[in-house]
C-alpha cells in the first residue's frame, strides 16, 4: 500500500497523464487497484480451491451443511478458471453444490475430492498450509484436511476417527 501511495504522489506532482483528467482520478484509480490485491483478486485459485475444500470437509465431519454449497460454488469457479484439466473438479463441485441432503453431499463431495488431489497430484503440488490428504478405507476416497486428528467427511460422527493422513 505504501509503494501505491508513493506512486500516486510521483504521478501527482508530475502531471496528470493523458487520458486522466485530474490528480483525483489517479488516486481513485491507484485506491481501486489497492483493493483488488488487498481483496484477494489474483489470488491462486488452487490455494483457494483448497481452502473451500476443507471447509466442507469441516461441515461434513460435523453432519452439517453450513456453508457446503457456497463453498462449492467457489471451488467450481476456481477450477473453471484453470480450464480443462480441471474439468472433473467443476463437475464434482457442480454435484455438492446442488445437493439436497448430507449423503448426496458426501457423495459428491468424494467426487469432487477425488479429481482436487489428482489434479493436485499431476501438478505435482502439494497442499501447503498445514493441509494434507487424507484417505477413508471404508469409501476408498481421500479429502484435504488441516493437519489434526483425523474427522472423516464421508461418516462424520458415525464414524470420526476413520482414515488415516496419506504419507
Amino acid at each position: 500500500m505504501r509503494r501505491t501511495q508513493q506512486k500516486v504522489a510521483q504521478l501527482c506532482s508530475a502531471g496528470a497523464p493523458a487520458g486522466l483528467k485530474s490528480c483525483a482520478t489517479i488516486v481513485l484509480v491507484a485506491l481501486s487497484l489497492a483493493a483488488c490485491r488487498m481483496s484477494g483478486a489474483g489470488a491462486d485459485p488452487v490455494d483457494s480451491m483448497i481452502d473451500h475444500a476443507v471447509a466442507i470437509q469441516t461441515s461434513l465431519a460435523h453432519d452439517k451443511m453450513d456453508g457446503v454449497a457456497s463453498n462449492a460454488t467457489a471451488i467450481s469457479n476456481d477450477a473453471a478458471s484453470l480450464g480443462k484439466p480441471a474439468e472433473k473438479i467443476v463437475a464434482g463441485a457442480m454435484a455438492l453444490q446442488t445437493s439436497k441432503n448430507i449423503g448426496d453431499a458426501r457423495e459428491a463431495f468424494g467426487q469432487m475430492s477425488e479429481a482436487l488431489v489428482a489434479y493436485l497430484d499431476g501438478q505435482k503440488r502439494k497442499p501447503g498450509n498445514g493441509v494434507r490428504v487424507a484417505f477413508c478405507p471404508m469409501k476408498l476416497k481421500p479429502w484435504l484436511q488441516k493437519d489434526a486428528a483425523i474427522q472423516n467427511p464421508y461418516y462424520g460422527s458415525e464414524m470420526l476417527t476413520c482414515g488415516s493422513f496419506r504419507q
